[in-house]
């Protein structure tokens, strides 16, 4: 039984707006008035000007870097391409096309463990929908699955069958969008999922399945671990796969032991090649956060390259994501996380999850006994191999490599994506 929601009207209540509610009536209330803790609260969101006003200034006063002394992208992101990049930021880019497209959906805020979540909620006209919770990464956002809710939630106009429908829900993180930032430790993945839990049961859901990729999977790997009453699968794009002995060999940078197999020699050394040369990002975070952070939230083109980057490096895109991420969806991004000033929440996420999250011994992937489905994007950080897959998940029933796209496979591919999402689930609906 799904519950209702009473029809309030939410001007804004991030703190970067304004703190009031309106009701039908168009009468003003305090935030504070809104009568229990654990109610769901409509969310609209609306940025005040000067904050946009500021940005534009901020960019426009950017202090670039000379350039850099190699012709391909070893020591970064080349000084043309970012630059491209801002000056279109700076002066066509427009925040408000998302924030209305943003408005335009189902948008709330509950208080769960002292928090606020924001989150989308949209519900399929369909019968008998499938509830999903989608979970983002970094440098992503609840954004990456923007493009796939129409697909998800109704496939008969998007080339699939009724029976194909789920209910989506789409949180952002604590410390992430609009998500309230944590001011104590202890908001790691196993509290994220244990949050995710309630916020689903407390829509009314008494079942539900779960998908994630980099935060997301680590997310969804929690979740599972847990178990709770009426989770009935979980879905990974980056599974923790890689067994344990080979941990401090990749770490280590040694050579790929010669007992391994053509797919398994490839996802080592790719694994070998990211620790060692595209790793330092994660080593900053995960080590000094906070430092990262005054870097993140004073410079809007340090935040844009540091994101920029790897959105670059790990998106199926010959290290040109407009190819595959139009660049207006990749500014909504970094914008998102400037106005939300989420740059160090974010990162502390990373030292609040202190741990290897592709090893299937740090992810504990063993313990997972619910049913576990795997899709491989063919540009993930590693295409994890079947072999390694299945002896990490003993309850894997699902595993397809995908065709094309990579580590934001919803935000690159949605309707691939969504084509997963109805195979790789397809089997647990007559749980329901």
């Amino acid at each position: 039984m799904k519950t209702k929601i009473t029809t309030i009207l939410m001007v804004a209540t991030c703190a970067l707006c304004i703190p009031t509610i309106t009701n039908a009536q168009g009468s003003i209330a305090k935030t504070e008035s809104v009568k229990s803790e654990t109610g769901i609260r409509p969310y609209k969101i609306n940025i005040p000007q000067a904050k946009l006003d500021e940005l534009k200034r901020r960019i426009s006063e950017t202090r670039f870097p000379d350039s850099e002394t190699v012709n391909d992208e070893s020591q970064g992101i080349q000084l043309a391409q970012l630059r491209e990049l801002i000056n279109y930021w700076g002066n066509g880019y427009d925040w408000r096309k998302l924030e209305n497209k943003l408005n335009a959906l189902p948008q709330f805020v509950t208080k769960i463990d002292g928090l606020d979540i924001q989150f989308i909620h949209v519900r399929s006209k369909e019968k008998g929908a499938l509830p999903l919770i989608l979970t983002h990464g970094w440098p992503g956002s609840p954004l990456e699955f923007i493009d796939a809710i129409g697909p998800l939630t109704d496939p008969l106009k998007y080339g699939g069958k009724a029976e194909d429908a789920f209910d989506v829900i789409i949180p952002a993180i604590p410390g992430y969008g609009f998500s309230e930032i944590p001011k104590e430790l202890g908001w790691n993945p196993e509290r994220v999922a244990k949050a995710w839990d309630i916020l689903v049961k407390r829509l009314g859901y008494t079942k539900y399945v779960s998908q994630g990729g980099d935060h997301g999977s680590v997310i969804s790997d929690a979740l599972a671990r847990q178990a709770p009453s009426g989770l009935l699968g979980i879905h990974l794009t980056m599974p923790a796969t890689i067994p344990a002995d080979l941990v401090k060999p990749i770490n280590a940078g040694d050579p790929a032991p010669t007992s391994l197999s053509p797919e398994e020699t490839k996802a080592y050394n790719s694994m070998r090649t990211f620790f060692g040369r595209n790793a330092a990002y994660g080593g900053m975070m995960v080590t000094r956060p906070q430092t990262t952070g005054y870097l993140l939230s004073d410079s809007p083109t340090a935040l844009a390259a540091f994101l920029y980057e790897k959105i670059a490096e790990w998106s199926e895109s010959n290290l040109q994501p407009e190819k595959v991420i139009s660049r207006d969806a990749i500014l909504d991004d970094i914008t998102l996380y400037w106005l939300t000033n989420t740059g160090a929440s974010s990162s502390r996420f990373y030292w609040e999850n202190n741990n290897n999250n592709f090893s299937s011994e740090h992810q504990q992937t063993k313990r997972i006994k619910i049913p576990v489905a795997i899709s491989v994007f063919p540009h993930e950080i590693y295409q994890a191999p079947e072999s390694w897959s299945r002896a990490a998940y003993p309850s894997l029933y699902y595993y397809h490599i995908a065709p094309k796209g990579g580590h934001f496979a919803a935000w690159e591919q949605p309707e691939l994506f969504t084509q997963e999402m109805r195979n790789a689930f397809k089997t647990l609906r007559d749980q329901l």
